[in-house]
């Protein structure tokens, strides 16, 4: 006769087992389920989080608020020339004109954001300030950069050299189709401060050569950027338009309500872009989730999505699991 003890010991050998079976299948190391961090953290889209995660740790470790947090840190990536997929050196749209979008979110629900808005290096504190100073959530185009100018911000050329250049080659090849591997690396960020509150921000330029006018997921909120200060945040990098199609943050803030990992609810997200769009294997798209634990994680479509987290003040850099494993 079995006893408890038993059967206790060797289902747990059956179950390990399992898991090392599957491991070796899909070639990669079992993922824990829950990975905690200490508060204040902070969680980025892609290596250029790293820098932006300096930025708002310097806020978060002094007992700033995650709000303030978040802005500072995309503002790094924005105003960086070298960083091709977000604000000051952005590629441009097929006709050479730098177009960003953003949008942030605070603890309280009030959220800000801007499309289409063209001139602005930092477009994360333009749509801070829609979100404080307006009874509206989105400005777009001129009415955007009117609104930008009005408080202040100054006028300028986002286009550089570098940018440029690429342009000026890609325009040779006659190739009207936007990038969708080689850029769309949006700064997606996420904080927890020392209060236990919650905040977001995303900020991009966009695919690179996309159709003048286009905008993507990065100033939906639900989409590109969703937070509940009950229960978390998630945040969108990739292809826009897969995102847009099924409110992506918002579905995994809603996962996580239900009582999901941040894990699961990234997991399970991604698993319902490759069930219902047909073109899945044909494009990226990466997700960051933080709940008010504390707890957090990733997950994309393909394997190359990195992120950065920075709780401790120990800021890194890691790969983040994938569906797509063939």
């Amino acid at each position: 006769m079995t006893s408890r003890r038993t059967f206790i010991t060797g289902s747990s050998v059956a179950a390990l087992t399992l898991i090392s079976h599957n491991s070796l299948l899909t070639g990669c190391k079992p993922q824990p389920a829950i990975t905690k961090g200490n508060l204040p953290l902070v969680i980025s889209t892609w290596k250029h989080g790293i820098a932006a995660n300096d930025a708002a740790w310097n806020v978060l470790n002094k007992g700033g608020r995650a709000l303030d947090a978040v802005e500072q840190g995309v503002m790094v990536s924005e105003s960086d020339p070298e960083v091709h997929s977000v604000g000051y050196g952005g590629y441009p749209d097929r006709d050479g004109c730098v177009t960003l979008d953003a949008c942030i979110m605070d603890e309280l629900g009030n959220c800000g954001s801007v499309a289409y808005l063209q001139h602005i290096k930092n477009p994360i504190s333009v749509a801070r300030l829609v979100m404080e100073k307006t009874p509206h959530i989105m400005l777009t185009g001129d009415g955007a950069l009117q609104f930008a100018l009005d408080n202040g911000f100054r006028k300028e050329d986002l286009l550089t050299e570098s940018s440029r250049a690429e342009w000026e080659k890609w325009k040779i090849k006659n190739n009207y189709n936007p990038i969708n591997w080689e850029n769309h690396d949006t700064i997606g960020m996420l904080a927890l401060d020392k209060s236990g509150n919650l905040s977001g921000a995303c900020t991009t330029s966009g695919l690179a050569w996309k159709y003048h006018g286009r905008v993507g997921d990065s100033p939906i909120i639900g989409a590109g950027l969703y937070v509940d200060n009950e229960i978390g945040g998630a945040c969108a990098t990739g292809k826009g338009e897969a995102v847009i199609k099924m409110c992506g943050s918002f579905l995994i803030v809603e996962m996580m309500r239900q009582g999901k990992s941040p894990l699961d609810a990234c997991r399970t997200a991604i698993e319902r872009i490759a069930k219902r769009q047909k073109d899945f294997r044909e494009f990226q798209v990466g997700f960051i989730a933080l709940n008010k634990r504390g707890e957090y994680a990733t997950y994309s479509l393909q394997k190359g999505f990195q992120y950065a987290v920075c709780d401790g003040g120990n800021n890194r850099l890691l790969d983040s699991d994938f569906y797509i494993k063939d």
